[in-house]
C-alpha cells in the first residue's frame, strides 16, 4: 500500500488518535497514489501508525480512520463501523416517541467526512470528503444493510466539499424518494421535514434536548424564537403552553412550514406573529418600537467557516445577544447558541459576557448546553464539539 511518511516530531497528534494530518506534517508520499485512496500513515522513522485517506487537494491530506495496524480497511472494516454507530444510538432507536435523529457523525463515529441522519424510514446522508465519496456506493449498500430503510437520499451539498475539490451531488442514492413533505417525530412533537431541500439534511437534529430544556421556561411567556428555521423551538415552547410567540426567519419558505409545524402540533397560531426579515435589522426595529418579551431564542447559522472569520463572527454574536439582552424584560429568559465549531464556548461565553456589559444587564447563565447524544463527542478529536448554548436570565 502506498504510503504518506511524517516529518520528524509531527507523529503525536496521531498517535494520540487525532484523525488529521495537516499538509504541513506531511514529509513525502511514498508511491503513486490517487486522492481518495487508502494509504499508511508513517512516523519519520517507517513506524507504522494506521490507514487514511488521502486527499492532496485539502489542507487535510490524510484523515485516519483506524490505528489497527494489521487492519487494512475493507468492507467487512466499513460495515464494523456503521455496526458500532448504529448501536450506539439503539436507546434512541427503541424511543417510539422519536424517529428523528443522527446515525453517523462522521470523524466521531471514525468514519470521516460521512453524515448519516434518520428521518423515520427514511436516510439523509452527506459524503464531504473525497475518501468516502469514493466508498459511496459500498456506504449505500451496506447502510440499506444495516439500517433498511425505505430509502436513502444524498444531501452531499455542505460547503464543505469545496475544499476536498468535490462539487455539490443531491439525489436520490438507494431505494424509494421520501416525500416533499416527510412527517417525523421528536419527543412526542410532530414536525414536517423537506429532505430535498431543507437546511442542513431537513432539520436540526443536534437541538433536539436543548429544545425540551428551553421550553421549560416558556408557559405563560411571550416568546421571540430568532432564526427560527421551521419553528423547532416554536413548536416546543407551544407545547409548553407559552403566550404569543414571534418566530423570525429571513426564510419565507422556513416560515411558511414553520406555520405547518405549529398547525401540527395543535397550535392556534391566532395570537402568534410570523415575520420574514434579516434579524439583526429587525432586532433593531423591535427595540426602536420599544418591543419587550420574556423569553428570547437565538439559534443563528455558523457565523466562522475559517480562522479568518472568528472576529466578524465574534462581532455578529456579540450583535444580536446585546440586541436580545435590550428586548427582555427584567427577569427574562435568553437561550442563545452558537454552532461555529471554530468559537469555543470559553469564547462563546465571554462574547455574551461582553454583551451583557455593553447592555447593562445583569446576567445569571442558569444552563450550559451542547449537542444531544447522537452527536457524541470525540476526545481525541475535540473538533467534534461545535454547539454550544447558554440559558441566562437577564435582570
Amino acid at each position: 500500500m502506498d504510503q504518506v511518511i511524517l516529518k520528524k516530531g509531527r507523529a503525536k497528534p496521531a498517535l494520540q488518535k487525532h484523525p488529521w494530518i495537516f499538509s504541513g506534517a506531511v514529509a513525502r508520499v511514498v508511491g503513486e497514489p490517487d486522492d481518495g485512496d487508502l494509504v499508511e500513515l508513517r512516523d519519520a522513522g517507517g513506524n507504522l501508525i494506521g490507514h487514511g485517506l488521502l486527499n492532496r487537494h485539502s489542507q487535510i491530506v490524510v484523515r485516519l480512520v483506524n490505528w489497527e495496524r494489521d487492519q487494512v480497511p475493507d468492507t467487512a472494516f466499513w460495515r464494523g463501523r456503521l455496526k458500532r454507530a448504529l448501536a450506539g444510538r439503539a436507546a434512541l432507536a427503541a424511543d417510539t416517541s422519536t424517529d428523528a435523529f443522527r446515525l453517523v457523525f462522521a470523524e466521531a463515529d471514525g468514519l470521516p467526512g460521512l453524515i448519516v441522519d434518520r428521518y423515520g424510514d427514511y436516510l439523509a446522508v452527506q459524503f464531504l470528503v473525497l475518501g468516502m465519496e469514493r466508498l459511496k456506493e459500498e456506504i449505500a449498500d451496506l447502510l440499506m444493510e444495516l439500517a433498511a430503510p425505505r430509502g436513502i437520499w444524498e444531501r452531499s451539498d455542505a460547503p464543505a466539499r469545496a475544499k476536498e475539490g468535490l462539487s455539490p451531488t443531491t439525489g436520490l442514492l438507494r431505494g424509494y424518494p421520501p416525500p416533499r413533505r416527510l412527517e417525523v417525530v421528536e419527543n412526542g412533537r410532530r414536525f414536517l421535514v423537506d429532505l430535498a431541500a431543507g437546511q442542513k439534511t431537513g432539520f436540526y437534529l443536534d437541538q433536539r434536548a436543548n429544545r425540551g430544556r428551553v421550553s421549560t421556561y416558556c408557559a405563560g411567556h411571550t416568546v421571540l424564537d430568532a432564526f427560527c428555521y421551521s419553528g423547532g423551538f416554536a413548536v416546543y415552547a407551544a407545547r409548553a403552553g407559552a403566550g404569543p410567540i414571534t418566530l423570525l426567519d429571513s426564510s419565507g419558505d422556513a416560515l411558511a412550514l414553520a406555520a405547518e409545524n405549529l398547525h401540527l402540533n395543535g397550535r392556534d397560531s391566532a395570537a402568534d406573529t410570523f415575520l420574514t426579515a434579516d434579524v439583526f435589522q429587525q432586532l433593531r426595529h423591535f427595540r426602536a418600537a420599544g418591543r419587550r418579551f420574556e423569553v428570547i431564542v437565538l439559534d443563528p447559522p455558523k457565523f466562522a467557516h475559517t480562522q479568518a472569520d472568528i472576529p466578524r463572527a465574534a462581532r455578529g454574536y456579540k450583535d444580536i445577544n446585546l440586541l436580545a439582552m435590550q428586548l427582555l424584560s427584567p427577569g427574562g429568559i435568553l437561550a442563545t447558541f452558537s454552532c461555529s465549531g471554530l468559537v469555543s464556548a470559553d469564547l462563546f461565553q465571554k462574547i455574551v459576557f461582553g454583551a451583557s456589559v455593553d447592555a447593562g444587564r445583569d446576567v445569571q447563565v442558569l444552563e450550559r448546553l451542547s449537542q444531544g447524544p447522537d452527536h457524541p463527542v470525540l476526545l481525541t478529536f475535540p473538533e467534534s464539539e461545535y454547539l454550544k448554548g447558554l440559558i441566562c436570565r437577564v435582570w
